[in-house]
């Protein structure tokens, strides 16, 4: 693990010479500035696993500049010098989350150097769930949507392809958490699994549906939920999926909790890109999808539907080629369903070519069933 970097700004150097020298022998990268503005612009360009500043500074107090550095850089562990006149100030600071600690001045070595080892490990537990949850959770929901997309072609080859373009709004937006709106988009068709082959095939190719049909579709996001509900850390993830059918409404005198807010603008954002995917597996360029969806007044939330007008996904050139099963590489997306000899539908179009996609057709092409080949896709340049 590299050194963890600490960052002190306060607006007297010789109180910052007193912290530098009473740390010099601490296993710690120490970095310091006088500067408010100076320390938000080394934060924005250095990862700091603490952020110790002053509340009382000329150009910003304390407060204020530890909340932006709280958007600048999260995961930062924030801690607040002050004198006794300011703790009233303090402390309502730390009670609404902008602070982990609050120091007296002046500051006893033993105490900062305490203080700064629960900041640390506090930093340690963040990074770490954040990696539990970016890396190892989005990882295995990876493994099991490719798994199930194999079982059902259809419908998860669409949430491969919308996994990107909800990543990318989050991105754009500027929202927290970001790893829940790509796991929502990953899982969104999870309860498709309860449907039959041939009512998916008839949405997906925009065909009539009877009412019947249209009723049994409309049951898929709640059968997700219902499937995710009870998996720890998956919940808000699972009331997104629920509502990803569900046009944008601004609701009049409600105060949503945290939650509310975010699980409403997952769903927004699911049901944004799931109808723009639909649009540009039609051909439409994405500036013609956009226009359309922005005709229609009160379905899509401005803003998500502002973010993906920024995804320049008509500048992703892609070539058409014909191959055959070894050719296969992961830089390609299917252009045409891959069959069995027999007619059996093994992977649709659209999908793209993952490790799972190309065994799963070397398996049927090596043992008698037989794969129509050569078949189209287009490779991303």
């Amino acid at each position: 693990m590299s050194t963890p970097k600490i960052l002190f700004v306060d607006d007297e150097e010789n109180v910052l010479s007193a912290f530098r020298r009473t740390l010099r022998k601490e296993p710690i990268e120490v970095s310091s500035t006088t500067s408010p503005q100076e320390g938000i612009d080394l934060v924005k360009k250095e990862t700091f696993a603490v952020v110790v500043s002053d509340l009382r500074m000329p150009q910003m107090d304390g407060v204020a500049f530890l909340s932006q550095v709280q958007k600048a850089s999260p995961d930062s562990v924030r801690i607040l010098l002050t004198g006794q006149a300011d703790l009233d100030a303090t402390i309502a600071a730390v009670n609404e989350g902008r602070v982990f600690r609050f120091l007296t001045k002046p500051c006893p070595p033993d105490v900062l150097t305490a203080a700064l080892g629960m900041a640390l490990d506090q930093y340690r537990l963040v990074v770490a769930e954040r990696d539990l949850l970016e890396n190892t959770l989005s990882g295995s929901v990876k493994v099991l949507t490719e798994i199930l997309s194999l079982v059902n072609p259809i419908a998860f080859s669409r949430a491969a392809r919308i996994k990107r373009y909800a990543a990318q709004v989050a991105e754009h937006l500027g929202l927290p958490q970001k790893w829940q709106f790509g796991i929502a988009a990953m899982l969104s068709q999870i309860g498709c699994v309860t449907l039959p082959p041939d009512l998916l095939n008839k949405v997906y190719a925009d065909q009539p549906l009877s009412e019947e049909e249209k009723k049994l579709f409309s049951s898929h996001p709640a059968v997700g939920r219902t499937l995710l509900a009870n998996i720890p850390r998956l919940e808000l993830v699972a009331r997104m999926i629920e509502g990803q059918q569900q046009p944008f409404l601004i609701a009049q005198g409600t105060s949503p909790s945290a939650d509310e807010r975010v699980a409403r603008l997952g769903a927004e954002i699911l049901k944004a890109v799931l109808d723009f995917d639909a649009y540009l597996a039609k051909r439409k360029p994405a500036a013609d999808a956009l226009a359309l969806m922005q005709g229609k007044e009160g379905k899509y939330n401005p803003k998500v539907l502002e973010a993906l007008r920024l995804l320049d996904v008509d500048r992703v050139i892609f070539v058409l080629q014909a191959v055959t099963i070894k050719q296969l590489t992961t830089t390609m997306v299917l252009d045409e369903d891959v069959s069995t000899n027999g007619g059996v539908l093994l992977v649709v179009k659209g999908q793209e070519v993952t490790y799972p996609v190309i065994e799963r057709l070397r398996l049927y092409a090596a043992h008698g069933a037989g794969v129509k080949q050569p078949f189209r896709v287009l490779v991303r340049q």
